[in-house]
């Protein structure tokens, strides 16, 4: 199987993160930037996969060039190739176009069998990238697994409702997406490590991969965040004394907050 696996580089989650003043997107350089943590479990399907049936991994992601830091950590982890899409007019894209530009990327892959995604990155938790590729890919899609079953000609699923545990089913090609209940990702060996250092990488331009300029960046967004403010401190909470009318001193906080 030819297996696809989308991956973003995203800012640690336990950096302090911040929007940019003059557009409100993202300040990447102000963060560390790591390999988006439900990413990686998609990595680790695609191999376990891969060892099952055979084939191929390809990494894809699309981001600057620093998120090339990424795209190694895939492939130490056993990818085979990555294609990487820069191109700095791509800054500030949303969800949409975003899917738009993979969508393109992936028809530069030969014989996709199956695309896989994390069901959200940390950045945006947007969620509905994997779903947008689906249908620009006119390819059925099956979203939020926690459990991945194929025998090379068709895929199931089980996803994990409120209702219970549904179980989706479709013929290959697909687009998945998984979340961070379907495995545990593996560490990149030594051997790995050193590994990902000769296999290719493809860059590509808009251009290269068949991208409308118009159709992505900010100017291409059909969504923007207009204004933005940073997060104000936590201040000290209110202290109840209990005299004999505690409970209702505290109903009356909760009653002011809306909250009973």
């Amino acid at each position: 199987m030819n297996i696809v696996v989308l991956v973003k580089q995203v800012p640690d989650t336990w950096s302090e993160r911040k929007l940019k003043d003059s557009d409100h997107t993202l300040d990447r350089e102000s963060a560390d930037a790591v390999l988006d943590e439900i990413n990686e479990r998609a990595v680790e399907e695609a191999l376990l996969i891969k060892e099952a049936q055979g084939g191929e991994v390809t990494v894809v992601a699309m981001g600057p060039d620093r998120a090339t830091d990424a795209i190694r950590k895939a492939l130490s982890m056993g990818a085979d190739k990555a294609v990487h899409l820069s191109d700095e007019a791509l800054a500030g894209s949303d969800a949409v176009s975003t899917a738009k530009a993979l969508a393109k990327v992936i028809g530069t892959v030969d014989s996709v069998d199956l695309v896989l995604a994390g069901n959200e990155a940390t950045d945006g938790r947007v969620g509905a990238v994997p779903a947008m590729l689906a249908e620009l890919l006119d390819l059925p899609q099956l979203t939020y697994a926690r459990k991945v079953t194929t025998d090379g000609s068709t895929i199931s699923i089980e996803r994990e409702t409120d209702a219970g545990i549904i179980t989706l089913e479709a013929n290959l090609p697909a687009v998945v997406s998984v979340t961070e209940k379907i495995n545990e990702p593996r560490y990149p060996s030594f051997k790995g490590i050193m590994a990902a250092k000769k296999k290719p990488v493809s860059a590509l331009s808009l251009a290269d991969a068949g991208i409308d300029a118009s159709e992505v960046g900010l100017a291409g967004s059909g969504s923007q965040v207009v204004e933005s403010a940073p997060r104000p401190p936590k201040e000290a909470g209110q202290r109840v004394n209990d005299e004999g009318d505690g409970g209702t001193r505290v109903v009356e906080f909760l009653a002011g907050q809306k909250l009973v």
